[in-house]
């Protein structure tokens, strides 16, 4: 299926690693005209050389007004943007008693403003245009909260309201807005919360993980022309782990 991505421009945030990464590679494979982001200018380089990227930024998404100020840099750089694909890694572990006010304030900032800013930054041209995809990557986590992940938890489940808000908003502009919430995948976040896989699988119906490109191609399609009637979802990639409706 040609998705109708060639030369369109897209900004994938958080794209040096992992679901990011992936995302971004499955829109250069569609023939979109890519900016990818990571905190460490040489990482992010690499990367982009390695996906054939149109190019790579540094940004730390911790900090306020980074992702008002990168969202101007890539759409100076690339004549505009047409995607935008949000995108940070999980805010550290702990149960609600062990999350200090900084680490709320942290995660708040990283997962919810720095989204919100960015969407900010980039809508008012895409609706000028008519004609926008933003795609939130949250987690199974915003409908399945995880023991222990309690900041992670909290925010990502607001960003599902962020979706069903903006999407009516904008959909008669030809602006989609959708979040994609990956389950359990094999990254190296997943490695760095120490579950072992095996205990893991056990719990997920498809009884393995999910890949990363799975992910991607679920992104490239909520980015393409095809899905122009695909908007305000909340879609799991997530191997049938979420039980709920």
């Amino acid at each position: 299926m040609n998705l109708g991505l060639r030369d369109r421009r897209a900004l994938v945030l958080g794209s040096s690693s992992g679901l990011g990464r992936a995302v971004a590679a499955a829109l250069v494979a569609e023939g979109a005209r890519v900016a990818i982001c990571a905190r460490n200018k040489a990482r992010v380089d690499a990367a982009a050389r390695e996906l054939g990227a149109q190019l790579g930024l540094a940004c730390d998404l911790t900090v306020p007004g980074a992702a008002t100020a990168l969202i101007d840099t890539a759409r100076q750089r690339l004549g505009g943007l047409d995607i935008l694909v949000t995108n940070t890694g999980g805010p550290p572990k702990g149960r609600f008693a062990d999350v200090s006010d900084e680490m709320w304030q942290q995660g708040f900032q990283s997962l919810w403003l720095s989204a919100v800013d960015a969407i900010r930054a980039v809508l008012p041209a895409m609706r000028e245009q008519r004609w926008g995809r933003i795609v939130l990557i949250t987690s199974s986590a915003a409908k399945e909260p995880i023991p222990g992940l309690t900041v992670s938890n909290g925010l990502r489940a607001g960003l599902l309201g962020l979706v069903k808000s903006l999407a009516p908003e904008v959909a008669e502009e030809g602006v989609t807005v959708n979040a994609l919430l990956p389950g359990y995948t094999a990254t190296e976040r997943l490695a760095e919360l120490g579950i072992p896989e095996e205990t893991l699988a056990e719990h997920i119906p498809a009884r393995r993980l999910g890949r990363p490109e799975e992910l991607g191609a679920v992104a490239a399609f909520l980015a393409s022309e095809q899905a122009a009637y695909v908007t305000g979802q909340a879609i799991a990639v997530d191997g049938g782990f979420i039980r709920g409706l």
